[in-house]
């Protein structure tokens, strides 16, 4: 028998697109290689470097040194031309790699992990007279980008009820809307025990101690600097690790802060893959609130503190936490210090966010997910 083949694809315009695309593909390796093939690849795989530079590097310069401004597309592109634009500009650039990849894979279906990637791939369809079955997972679980609803013609895996319901009134039929627990990495769906989180505190050099841990996603945590400082004057009662990412002017300036003050209980790191060992010995983190990030918090139960978001693109993860009481939105650098010593201070505030995230019940959406991509026959709709 034939394996079937799927193609994912995505862009690396922030971790939150590739982190759930090589969860699913991850999860088919491993359980279901007899007869499943997947192939993931990066849509600016063959681009010209300029078109990759704009897109991709463009992103992340924009949510870490001018967010007003990257806030400021998000909002215009809620205009239909705009949006039109925007995506006809990235097709041009990456249709003829498609193209090649899908001529050359034959894949039996397309999942699809960016919403610029939704214009091309069914334009690309056309032109070689395909009808490939194409899904395309919305990575944002409750306030998603406009551009990925541009083409309503199309079938959707979401991640809440919320956005749903606001896709069914926008116009998108029901019918196409299947809504799944969010997709996260297979080692966050278990929770280490007392034990284990001892021995991780002990491996990672912060044994016997409450911890804070700052985290930021793959760029680091935006006012990185300011948040170390500001936190300076609680150096000695509880340990700090924070994830500095491919931010090297963090990194030296976290690295400066620990050497200059003598902050023995300060960690600095740069990028790292053992993200997950440290979420799981920490205590307490102070992040952003993309959604891959939050959600891998939430999921091995730990508090949230959130000091920065994209509006509005990530409102709906901030409103999320807030509305549920599953941590704490606090923009106020200078306020940090207070609420996390009141959490550390205050063990029946701490109890109840616990107690919060645990009845939350989140699940990992990731088998789920998997199975529904496997055994999906419906026809490409664009057709």
């Amino acid at each position: 028998m034939e394996k079937q083949k799927l193609l994912f694809i995505y862009l690396r315009t922030g971790g939150g697109h590739l982190a759930p695309a090589r969860a699913v593909a991850d999860h088919l390796s491993k359980y279901r290689s007899d007869d499943i093939e997947t192939l993931l690849i990066d849509g600016f795989g063959k681009t010209k470097w300029l078109a990759k530079f704009i897109i991709e590097d463009g992103y992340r310069h924009l949510q870490s040194k001018a967010k007003w401004f990257y806030e400021f597309l998000y909002l215009t592109h809620k205009l239909k031309f705009i949006s039109h634009i925007s995506s006809f500009l990235v097709s041009i650039n990456i249709t003829k790699y498609l193209k090649e990849v899908i001529s050359e894979y034959q894949p039996d279906k397309i999942v699809l992990f960016h919403f610029f990637l939704i214009k091309p791939v069914f334009a690309t369809l056309k032109k070689i007279k395909k009808n490939i079955p194409v899904i395309t997972v919305v990575t944002d679980p409750f306030t998603a980008h406009p551009l990925w609803f541009l083409n309503k013609n199309q079938n959707f895996i979401l991640f809440s009820d919320k956005l749903k319901n606001e896709c069914i009134q926008n116009g998108i039929d029901q019918s196409q809307l299947n809504v799944f627990p969010f997709i996260l990495s297979e080692k966050f769906s278990t929770k280490p025990d007392a034990n284990a989180i001892v021995s991780l505190k002990k491996l990672y050099g912060v044994e016997n101690k409450n911890v804070l841990l700052i985290l930021g996603g793959g760029d680091g945590i935006p006012k990185g600097k300011r948040i170390l400082m500001n936190l300076l004057k609680n150096k000695d009662e509880y340990a700090i690790i924070i994830v500095c990412g491919k931010n090297k002017k963090l990194f030296n300036q976290a690295t400066q802060i620990k050497t200059k003050y003598n902050w023995k209980n300060l960690v600095v790191y740069g990028f790292v893959d053992f993200v997950y060992d440290l979420i799981c010995l920490s205590d307490l983190v102070i992040t952003k609130c993309g959604a891959s990030t939050f959600m891998e918090i939430l999921m091995s139960g730990k508090i949230p503190i959130v000091n920065s978001y994209i509006w509005e693109q990530e409102k709906g993860n901030v409103d999320f936490i807030v509305d549920n009481k599953l941590g704490v939105y606090e923009k106020r650098v200078n306020r940090l210090p207070q609420i996390v010593n009141h959490l550390f201070n205050d063990k029946d505030a701490f109890d109840e966010f616990k107690k919060n995230i645990e009845n939350i019940r989140l699940i990992n959406g990731t088998n789920d997910v998997a199975e529904f991509i496997t055994k999906y026959s419906r026809p490409n709709l664009s057709d």
